[in-house]
């Protein structure tokens, strides 16, 4: 979860809190981001003050501090639920689209009126999918095997008529949070440190007893036996260095038992108690929604899990949370606790409906699929209310795939969505998607209130008014939009999942406005039901934001609290008053008058926001357009036709907005202009409104609302451009705004911050925010403590032109015990270089590029950089899967059914690298695409999945080896999918800094051919360009691998002083990789002496081969063919080494046969028959001499030798392996048997390294002939180490039974458990 303090990520979507454990001692405030305002006095303080109204000190009530722990008095929820007990949110069922609620936490067990409180628990991402499609049968013994391979034992009390049950298993590591699985792993190495340290006591008795017997080791047995004793000591210390838990697997069994799907867990690797966890213990689940039953995987973790059967059994979801900031939302918004009534949620009496969107794969982000998934269980599940306590930065507002479902869901099935507005302030713009962006969702901001502040924030003093965070998120957004539609308390002390073994704990952020204003919009809603009154979003927001409190005198205020603080007691006075009004929605829709198409990207816009310096000195007339909006099924003749209302337009500063008096409205619409002149306003923010009355009903308050935001910048006129704030005082909470117009040529910003005037530290906010088309707000952010008074440097980015906004806050909690101002000075000096290329393509070619400098407002110095750091290489897929998906969670609303594309990639790494998949078409945006998801998994060879994730990869390290990518594409037009059949996805890749190419600049087109003329540095004379070329890098410096169409990319940057990563106004170089050199040797070859005849021969012997090599065995039919034709050619060509090597290979290649014994038979005889045809006395001979290189006819024949060399070693080796299975077949070992092994060990070792990775096997298995099975493992993981990746699986079970052997069952749990991730059955499910 995303601290919005501080912010690593901001382009990334988190829950939006901030969470503190209740009560802990070390519990520190910590605070957010962004502005003040004034509101609400408290009235659950008992105060004192001085004569000038000082409050000196405060006093909580037991009965006070525990109401200020969930916050309801704020929103006048107390007072309605006092009033209307009967209407405690009783018949409503909220939503929570979150990280997943845990059913069994505090006070989310039932409702007031005893109802089940959760009524669905459903992971709408898929992060906790099994596949259960194995089925299987159970023997007499009611066993069954399960698909870790363990043996699992049936009740025999489960009805299952079909007596069919369906496998699969999972990591129990991929269903926990981070926080579980550390708290799970350090207790589990606890356990194993106990196991581990008993056998390294037993193993050096064992020593310590050798040694007291032999006090002189003499003889090479006994060398060897103390070697083996000694090996199994330093095994053990060993792995207690390397330890790493990868966690225990868990057995899932599904089956129908006649009525409903079933489904049952064992999990006994969790449990450290011998028969604990076993499945026929757990007591079957079926799907929550049907018995509203859950279970715990183990005492251990505490974890609640839900499962649910999907697909006809073909897929279990485990659901467990991501993290506990859903239970938290839940709780806030309806928890109940009988037993301290005090402590309920905002709405006791409404029940809820889990809908898990933060996908346990990414850390609970957020997916597509899990949005897409829980907007069809919120329509099908009726639910009245939905709450989203998740977003991040947009590109284009009210946009995307996700909005055009919500406005579907809001308009046609009437649900009412409200979502937290972000924690990204103080600056404007900040609001986030979907909740501040979107017109069909209630965006609410947070506020504190001085009663959270003592009792929930334990602050000694806190502040005198109600506020907003400093980090809660402003308006308007870039299309003028308030953006902000409420607030509501954004901190609390609320329940938390069973697995972090407390009950409730401090969380503040919008993440918890959303959830108090939800609760409180779930009263109002069990009331009009319960009084037959029609709910309607539309109606239901109008209620809301034309009786809430304003929060701050100023206008400009309503950017920062949207209309106020709600009033849940006045909004359902207000909907008592309009329920026989027509329930409409008045959309509003603006333009520019006599533009066609506005310079921005937005073709109408929801508000008019004046911000850049054309529009802040010149009159503008703007055409308005309101459109009334019905539900769906409203009635064309009842409610379209008759609906007409005379409207009165307001405006709230006539002096800079005009607009027309009245208005007549009907259900068609009706334009209008409005002139806005900002022209004779001072310099800063401003903030207006028109907006439009019922002129018979103006009691209703206003219908439609249109924002004018205008941000005057001031103009830097001085040379250097240098602009300075002086004597700025602060208070806690305050928030002080500079709109600043950037000079034309500035690109970066050095600024500095000085503080004085206060004695304890202080923390700020320093924000700056400049708006561009068709990109999300640029935003520059630092969270800067001054402990003492000083001085702080920064420096940013900036785009020229335009208007940047710098906000500085001192935070809401900063400095509040001390009533001493601080003072603040903030200098802002803009410096630039202006180039003619932001971004330079290097075609491939050997030409160089043409660069431009100039400096336009001061000298500046001219230091160009560059380098290529890292190369993205593209690839096609090698395969495309198109299907629909099951309609059990796939089914949207409209009845259209989602379709899965799954595209395959193939990729191979020559070494280890730090990579991550690149799809540019899809990339970085959730919200604001008409996509709807996408998911990618990166494997092995062994099916081991090595990274994942969305639409924000990550890169992640790999070793070398062969690599699958799987990319899952959702949507419902199939004409969508069909076009991405050969999407292009990347590779990008860090170079190591070996690889890395540093390119050069010249002051010449020849310089990168002469190797003249180079360029280093120059004076930039402001209205004077310079000009200078980038030159490609030599072909030799490229690194390897770098495939034709590859892209090698990096920064440049072009002044002095800082590095690359740091500069501030660094672009990007790139470089397109062209067509490898031919290789003009490639064809050559030497003159052939051999006669046509011979020639012939030999094309036909080698033609003959490669159709024997290529011959399947598979059935008995095809083994038949095989054998008769390699009896044929063995006849024809009895000593030709390549032929009975590759009848070898085909015998070996039937490593499935039932005939154990016959088919190491057949091996050691084809590796005899290959060993007979060698010449070993002329191939040694030959071995021992050295060869010319520069002799072709010589170097041909050496690599004839050094083929005959391997075959002879690799019929040698199987041979060997082939002694060594048969007699453990037998179970003995006979004196013959042991002289074939030792003696073909000896002929291998003439030859080859026993020791290297390829043949130490052999060495393995002689040294567990001969007991030494701790000399076994050290070689065994020698082998292990260089063999490489990917690993073997046949070495790991060969580990296992050396384990399993010598005793350590700690050991042996161990390695299963990595067996399961080194070597999954099959790949997870997306």
């Amino acid at each position: 979860m995303q601290n919005p303090i501080f912010k690593s990520l901001p382009q990334l979507s988190t829950p939006q809190s901030v969470s503190h454990s209740l009560f802990s001692p070390s519990l520190s405030i910590i605070v957010p981001k962004k502005r003040i305002a004034r509101a609400m006095p408290c009235t659950s303080l008992v105060e004192s003050s001085d004569g000038n109204g000082a409050v000196r000190s405060f006093k909580l009530k037991e009965s006070t501090f525990l109401a200020a722990q969930m916050p309801k008095k704020e929103i006048a929820a107390d007072r309605f639920i006092e009033a209307h007990p009967e209407y405690d949110g009783r018949g409503v069922i909220i939503a929570i689209f979150d990280s997943g609620v845990d059913p069994a936490a505090a006070g989310l067990r039932v409702t007031s009126d005893g109802k089940p409180k959760v009524i669905d628990v459903i992971d709408c991402t898929g992060s906790g999918d099994v596949d259960t499609s194995t089925v299987v049968k159970a023997d007499d013994n009611c066993c069954i095997t399960g698909a870790s391979g363990a043996s699992l034992v049936i009740n025999s009390s489960w009805k299952n008529p079909s007596g069919e049950w369906r496998v699969g298993c999972k990591l129990v590591y991929e269903l926990f949070t981070d926080t579980l699985t550390s708290r799970v792993k350090k207790e589990r190495k606890r356990r194993w440190d106990e196991k581990n340290q008993e056998a390294i006591a037993e193993a050096v008795k064992q020593l310590d007893q050798f040694d007291k017997k032999h006090t002189k080791v003499e003889g090479v047995h006994l060398k060897m036996v103390r070697e083996d004793l000694q090996n199994r000591v330093d095994l053990l210390r060993k792995q207690a260095d390397s330890y790493d838990d990868k966690g225990p697997v868990i057995d899932a069994v599904v089956w129908h038992d006649g009525e409903l799907w079933r489904a049952a867990l064992d999990t006994q690797s969790l449990e450290d108690e011998s028969g604990c966890g076993k499945l026929a213990d757990f007591v079957p689940l079926t799907n929550y929604r049907l018995e509203q039953k859950h279970g715990v995987f183990s005492k251990l973790d505490a974890c609640t899990c839900v499962l649910n059967v999907y697909n006809g059994g073909n897929i279990l979801s485990i659901v467990t949370d991501s993290s506990p900031h859903a239970t938290h939302v839940a709780g806030i918004a309806a928890a109940f606790h009988p037993e301290e009534p005090l402590l309920n949620g905002v709405a006791p009496g409404a029940q809820i409906v889990s809908c898990k969107i933060g996908d346990s794969r990414l850390g609970s982000m957020e997916t597509g699929t899990g949005l897409t998934r829980a907007l069809i269980a919120a329509v099908e599940h009726k639910c009245d209310l939905i709450n989203m306590s998740y977003g991040e930065p947009t590109l284009l507002p009210d946009y995307g795939r996700f909005v055009d479902l919500v406005n579907e869901v809001v308009n046609k099935h009437r649900l009412i969505f409200v979502s937290s507005a972000g924690n990204n302030g103080p600056a404007l713009t900040t609001v986030g998607a979907p909740g501040g962006t979107s017109s069909s969702i209630i965006g609410v901001g947070a506020y504190v209130s001085p009663a959270m502040a003592a009792g929930a924030h334990l602050l000694v003093e806190p502040p005198t008014e109600g506020l907003e965070y400093t980090w809660s998120s402003r308006g308007p957004t870039v299309d003028g939009d308030l953006g902000v539609s409420i607030s509501a308390p954004g901190g609390a002390v609320a329940p938390v999942p069973t697995w972090t073994l407390q009950r409730r704990m401090l969380m503040n952020g919008t993440s918890m406005s959303s959830p108090s204003a939800c609760g409180g919009v779930a009263l109002i809603v069990s009331a009009m039901k319960a009084e037959g009154i029609p709910v309607s979003p539309y109606t239901v927001r109008k209620a809301l934001e034309n009786t809430s409190i304003p929060v701050g005198a100023l206008p400009e205020e309503k950017l920062t609290a949207g209309q106020g603080l709600m009033q849940v007691d006045k909004a359902y006075e207000y909907m008592q008053k309009v329920q026989n009004l027509p329930c409409v929605w008045y959309q509003v829709k603006i333009k520019q008058a006599g533009i066609t198409s506005k310079p921005t990207s937005y073709a109408t816009s929801r508000g008019i926001y004046l911000r850049e310096p054309l529009y802040c000195h010149q009159s503008t007339e703007w055409t308005v357009e309101i459109a009334p909006k019905f539900h769906e099924d409203a009635n064309n003749l009842d409610q379209l036709v008759p609906f007409e209302e005379c409207i009165e337009l307001h405006s709230t500063g006539e002096a800079v907005v005009r607009a027309p008096d009245y208005l007549l409205l009907t259900h068609n619409g009706r334009s209008f202009s409005i002139i806005v002149d900002p022209t004779n306003l001072s310099d800063g923010l401003h903030y207006y409104e028109v907006y439009g009355v019922d002129s018979k009903a103006p009691w209703r308050g206003p219908l439609f609302r249109i924002p004018v935001t205008i941000t005057k910048p001031s103009i830097v006129t001085s040379r250097p451009p240098l602009i300075s704030f002086q004597g700025i005082s602060f208070v806690p909470g305050q928030i002080e705004r500079r709109f600043i117009e950037v000079p034309f040529g500035a690109t970066w910003v050095e600024a500095t911050m000085r503080t004085y005037g206060f004695d304890t530290a202080r923390r700020f906010f320093i924000d700056t925010v400049q708006l561009s088309p068709l990109q999300r707000p640029i935003k520059w952010e630092s969270v800067a403590t001054f402990s003492s008074p000083s001085s702080k440097n920064f420096a940013f980015r900036v785009e020229g032109g335009q208007t940047m906004e710098l906000a500085i806050a001192q935070f809401w909690s900063s400095g509040i015990g001390s009533h001493e101002t601080t003072i603040v000075d903030f200098e802002i000096a803009f410096r630039g270089i202006n180039i003619s290329k932001e971004e330079v393509v290097l075609d491939g070619s050997e030409a160089p590029v043409r660069i431009d400098a100039e400096a336009l407002l001061s000298t500046e110095k001219l230091v160009p950089s560059a380098v290529l750091n890292k190369i993205r290489v593209p690839y096609r897929p090698i395969d495309c899967k198109l299907h629909a998906l099951s309609a059990d969670r796939d089914k949207l609303p409209s009845g259209k059914q989602i379709l899965a594309l799954t595209l395959t990639y193939k990729f191979k790494l020559e070494d280890d690298a730090e990579l991550k998949p690149q799809i540019p078409l899809l990339n970085n945006r959730i919200y604001d695409n008409k996509f709807e998801s996408q998911f990618y998994m990166i494997s092995d060879v062994n099916k081991r999945v090595h990274a994942k994730g969305d639409v924000y990869p990550d890169s992640s390290k790999l070793p070398k080896g062969e690599y699958t990518v799987q990319l899952y594409l959702r949507h419902d037009n199939v004409q969508y999918l069909e076009k991405m059949k050969q999407l292009v996805l990347f590779i990008e890749r860090k170079l190591e800094e070996k690889d890395i190419v540093r390119l050069n600049f010249y002051s010449q087109p020849d310089g990168p051919l002469t190797d003249d003329g180079s360029f280093n540095s120059s004076d930039l004379v402001p209205g004077v360009k310079e000009a200078f070329y980038v030159g490609p890098p030599a072909k030799d410096k490229l690194p390897k691998n770098s495939r034709e169409g590859s892209v090698l990319f990096g920064p440049i940057s072009y002044e002095g002083g800082k590095s690359l990563q740091k500069n501030p106004a660094s672009y990007q170089v790139s470089y397109i990789v062209p067509p490898i050199k031919l290789d003009e040797d490639k064809g050559k070859s030497l003159s052939d002496t051999r006669s046509v005849s011979e020639r012939l021969e030999e094309e036909v012997r080698d033609a003959k081969i490669k159709i024997l090599a290529s011959l399947n065995q598979g059935t008995d039919e095809e083994r038949a063919e095989w054998k008769k034709l390699s009896q044929s050619l063995k006849s024809e060509y009895p000593k030709h080494t390549p032929l009975l090597a590759k009848i070898l290979e085909g015998v070996l290649s039937r490593n499935n046969s039932e005939d154990k014994f016959h088919h190491f038979t057949e091996i050691i005889s084809a590796a005899d028959e290959v060993v007979a045809s060698i010449d070993r006395d002329e191939l040694a001979k030959y071995c021992a001499l050295r060869s010319d290189p520069e002799d072709e006819a010589t170097e041909k024949l050496k690599k004839k030798m050094e083929t005959t060399r391997d075959q002879l070693t690799e019929a040698l080796y199987q041979k060997g392996l082939a002694l060594a299975e048969l007699e453990a077949l037998k179970g003995e070992s006979t004196a013959d048997k042991v002289d074939m092994f030792e003696e073909n060990f000896k002929e291998l070792k003439k030859w080859v390294d026993l020791k290297s990775s390829k043949y130490g096997i052999l060495s393995v298995f002689r040294e567990r002939r001969h007991g030494r099975l701790g000399t076994a493992l050290k070689v065994l993981n020698d082998v292990i180490h260089d063999d490489g990746n990917p690993p073997k699986k046949k070495f790991y079970e060969l580990k296992l039974s050396l384990l399993n052997q010598i005793g350590w069952s700690h050991l042996v749990v161990y390695e299963k458990q990595w067996m399961q991730v080194r070597f999954p059955s099959s790949l997870p499910l997306f």
